[in-house]
């Protein structure tokens, strides 16, 4: 039986959540010091109405603060039309270069604005743990960096031998099934192997990263037991529902499915700003190494934009730390190399 834990770490400058399905990362949730929480799966507000479009079945929204969203139209809603105010809730976060998705509620009046707040990472994370006990030791700490290591990871090993290359384009999510050094006489059951393998991998993936939307897989080698990998898909992908579609396996050995997408895609939330991500993983490298050794006086070395990135939180440092900390930047690094010496 599948063993699920939930850990809670609460850093300076962000919270981040992670599930991990036996033993390995499964979910990570990020929540960053002062993000609009306004356009969260979650958030309830009202919205104006911008433009109607019949023949998409669309409606296009600003909500507070005039984040664009976009309501599906369905034959037993409500006529709506532009210029009206409207209360919606938000089902599926914006990313790039796609506005958030929302409900409608119901008929609203006034300016746009916040009425319910979505629920913040901790009651996020609890939701999914029901009554599984929430870890926010060292341990938390230590799963979130395993997490956000995997999440940014492009290929990823498979149980057994082989590998998935799982990449992120604008229309689909493309995922490489590569059997590599798979050991094994039989060359068909070695395929099918990494294929079903694939498969699991992938779900607990793609979960991983928050990816969604269009999913193909380019299966391995040819002749493929197609009910076999149906059954393993579906397997796989049955805690992604409602809403999880899969294609039989088309001529060309590839399968496609599409999975709902409802959070802002992590990798998004990790590479849109690399100045500031590092500088949170060099203040939880200097708070681990000030904990490691209580009386010595910590450099953290970085580049010059990741110091500036830090500063807004040496203060937070220096109430678990003291002052006994200082932060040089050093040109010509790149954003991604850090170093903390102590004294």
């Amino acid at each position: 039986m599948s063993e699920r834990r939930f850990y809670l770490d609460r850093g300076i400058g962000e919270t981040r959540g992670v599930v991990t399905l036996d033993g390995r990362p499964e979910r990570l949730l990020i929540a960053r010091d002062g993000e609009d929480r306004g356009a969260a799966v979650g958030a309830r507000g009202v919205a104006r109405i911008r433009k109607v479009d019949r023949a998409l079945g669309t409606a296009f929204l600003d909500l507070v603060g005039g984040a664009p969203a976009v309501l599906p139209l369905k034959p037993d809603m409500e006529r709506v039309k532009e210029g009206q105010a409207v209360e919606v809730e938000v089902r599926s976060e914006a990313r790039k270069g796609k506005s958030a998705v929302v409900r409608l509620v119901g008929p609203a009046e006034g300016a746009p604005r916040l009425i319910g707040a979505a629920p913040d990472l901790e009651a996020e994370l609890r939701a999914l743990a029901k009554d599984a006990p929430l870890i926010d030791d060292a341990r938390a700490r230590e799963a979130a960096d395993e997490a956000v290591a995997e999440a940014l990871e492009t290929i990823h090993p498979l149980p057994g031998g082989g590998s998935v290359a799982i990449e992120e384009t604008r229309a689909l999510v493309a995922i490489d099934v590569d059997v590599g050094e798979r050991p094994g006489s039989d060359s068909k059951r070695v395929t099918r192997q990494a294929n079903l393998a694939a498969l699991g991998a992938s779900a607990r993936l793609l979960r991983l990263k928050g990816l969604g939307g269009l999913v193909v897989f380019d299966l391995a080698g040819r002749g493929h037991d197609g009910a076999a990998l149906l059954a393993a898909a579906r397997a796989a992908f049955g805690s992604d529902n409602p809403g999880v579609a899969i294609s039989p396996i088309s001529r060309f050995g590839t399968m496609e499915l599409t999975v709902p997408r409802r959070r802002r895609p992590v990798l998004e939330v990790l590479r849109e700003a690399p100045a500031l991500t590092f500088a949170l993983s060099l203040l939880r490298a200097l708070e681990r190494e000030g904990r490691a050794q209580p009386g010595a006086r910590l450099t953290g070395a970085c580049a010059p934009a990741v110091a500036e990135a830090v500063r807004p939180y040496e203060s937070a440092l220096a109430d678990r730390l003291g002052r006994r900390f200082e932060i040089v930047g050093r040109e010509g690094w790149p954003v991604e190399r850090l170093e903390v010496s102590a004294r």
